[in-house]
């Protein structure tokens, strides 16, 4: 098994062993949707039968289980209708608002034991020795949904993204633009080159030659490398985002000849394989960030507030200073997560969700559907 994507964040003096881990997580496991629920969400064990946190020489592995009802919108519009209809006629005049609401809210959980339900997993790669929590999602939304779940589950988890001194889009520019890579990686043919204007002029390289004379105009013309395809020491390719998101991760040919006797049970090729991915990965995380000038350490201590911590804090504290800034990105980009705050406003995670909490409690955003998502609200102000 290898993970197709990584969203990485760092562990601090993560000392839960493999059973500790698991019995926190025991208390929010999954359990299916009831016959009148639209979602459920929890943790499962990442192999059938085995225990909630799959570990391997100190390595782990955990899944986040989301399951959804879906029941089409058209389905409940055409049944509400014939029910108001019907209402109509019986009353003698047309029902109103609040009527039509209660008549699609009864259709609505009449339909729900009738609804099909998708279910989809969330895997995250926590190496302790390392300090790494590598999550298998290629979006912040739902590496959101494991994360707040984690929060959930292991008090005082110490959570942050990873910051190196070398912004990804200028060191992959620079790459470009002098036609070559780092130590241990090689450039492949895939690239986004994306302008800075309003128009956000862009070019994708898909399974074409970067050639130095072509990239150096567009570069010249402003754009600067979002996303790049690379390949480490010839064993693994990944594309790196300006997000420090590694997306399309696989494992080459010469790791797969280099995994081990082809006879082996199941349990003994799972575990083989999650070995194998978790040590090539943790060298080629180290390789990366070196390549990226280094880690930066968090400027603030503010930056590693622990979910402890935020426990602590009484509701009626005074609001946050970098409140009304958090508000100002979440409106301005119409999105709110907690990566996007942490991002613009260079704080750590666990302020982040604390100011995303302070604006759901201030109908800003919505609160966090089953996936993880928030909607920015109509009519929010500072």
């Amino acid at each position: 098994m290898w993970f197709r994507n990584l969203t990485l964040y760092r562990l601090a003096d993560f000392q839960l062993s493999a059973e500790e881990l698991a019995e926190a997580m025991a208390k929010h496991a999954y359990t299916a949707c009831t016959d009148l629920e639209m979602s459920s969400q929890g943790w499962i064990a990442p192999r059938d039968g085995g225990d909630l946190v799959h570990s391997v020489n100190g390595q782990m592995l955990i899944t986040l289980c989301i399951e959804k009802k879906l029941l089409p919108a058209a389905v409940v519009k055409e049944a509400a209708a014939a029910r108001a209809a019907e209402a109509e006629e019986q009353q003698g005049f047309k029902p109103g608002r609040k009527q039509l609401r209660e008549i699609k809210e009864a259709v609505t959980d009449e339909l729900l034991p009738q609804a099909f339900s998708i279910r989809s997993k969330i895997a995250a790669w926590i190496d302790p020795a390392n300090g790494w929590l590598a999550i298998d999602a290629p979006s912040s939304t739902k590496a959101d949904a494991l994360t707040g779940y984690l929060f959930k589950s292991v008090d005082g988890l110490e959570l942050v993204s990873l910051r190196v001194k070398d912004a990804p889009v200028a060191a992959m520019t620079e790459w470009l633009a002098t036609d070559s890579a780092p130590a241990g990686f090689t450039i492949d043919q895939d690239a986004e080159l994306r302008a800075t204007g309003e128009g956000r002029a862009t070019v994708r390289y898909v399974q074409h030659t970067l050639e130095p004379a072509d990239v150096s105009r567009h570069i010249a013309a402003g754009k600067r490398c979002t996303q790049l395809a690379m390949t480490w020491n010839d064993r693994v390719s990944f594309v790196l985002t300006e997000g420090l998101t590694l997306k399309r991760v696989a494992a080459l040919d010469v790791l797969k000849e280099s995994a081990g006797p082809v006879e082996q049970t199941a349990d003994e090729a799972f575990d083989g394989d999650f070995l194998l991915m978790a040590g090539e990965l943790a060298r080629l995380l180290s390789d990366l960030v070196y390549a990226l000038g280094g880690e930066q350490v968090p400027e603030a201590p503010d930056d590693l507030v622990s979910a402890a911590e935020d426990a602590e804090s009484p509701a009626g504290d005074e609001a946050d200073p970098l409140y009304p800034q958090a508000v100002e990105v979440v409106q301005k980009r119409k999105r709110a997560s907690i990566s996007l705050v942490q991002r613009h406003l260079r704080i750590g995670y666990n302020r982040a969700a604390r100011l995303l909490e302070q604006m759901e409690g201030g109908r800003i955003v919505s609160a966090m559907g089953s996936d993880g998502s928030r909607r920015v609200l109509v009519g929010a102000s500072a």
